[in-house]
């Protein structure tokens, strides 16, 4: 079962022209929470296969306009939640976790596992947000016994898609290391 898992994994990871690529030492995700980097966004934005794009102030207002929800954005129990979650899934699952760092409205987080980066964010994701769900229920607990117009439960915490880029060598697992822990910009802290 591995081996065929471990087969597909390298299928996925090269051209029929080209010799396979090397195993990665581990994967850097990153994505953002739900509302806060939408396409049009001023900062650029990424397009699902279509790379990087310019700022599109109409494109970021039909966005803005197709949210469910207001932008997510974490207070710090919520993001130190986040980081125990990630960390507590690595342990279960057997995945190396080098670093994480949850922000106000993105996470970052350099991981090794035996799944595919996109099944790994997901999970990340799905754990995540049941353990959101519940602090916000118990945060909100108090406040429903006195007001039945209490706030109702979130139901979206991240956005569709993040990012994934192989990391393939020990110097380019030191630099996003790095960058992850310490080069951060700390703007959005509280």
């Amino acid at each position: 079962m591995d081996q065929a898992r471990d087969s597909r994994m390298r299928s996925t990871r090269r051209r029929a022209c080209e010799p396979p690529l090397p195993e990665p030492l581990a994967y850097f995700l990153t994505w953002p929470t739900y509302g806060t980097w939408l396409p049009g966004d001023e900062r650029g934005w990424v397009e699902y296969r279509h790379g990087w794009q310019l700022p599109d102030p109409a494109r970021k207002r039909e966005a803005q306009a197709r949210l469910t929800e207001d932008a997510c954005l974490l207070d710090q129990d919520q993001r130190r939640l986040v980081e125990l979650t990630i960390a507590d899934h690595c342990r279960v699952r057997g995945w190396t976790l080098y670093t994480v760092n949850c922000r106000s409205n993105h996470v970052h987080v350099i991981v090794a596992g035996d799944r595919e980066p996109k099944e790994i964010r997901e999970q990340f994701n799905a754990w995540c947000t049941r353990r959101l769900k519940a602090l916000q229920q118990e945060r909100l607990r108090p406040l429903s016994a006195h007001d039945s117009s209490a706030a109702a439960i979130r139901q979206k915490w991240w956005a569709e898609r993040g990012s994934a880029l192989y990391v393939n060598d020990e110097e380019g697992l030191e630099a996003v290391i790095h960058y992850v822990r310490e080069a951060q910009d700390h703007a959005d802290q509280p």
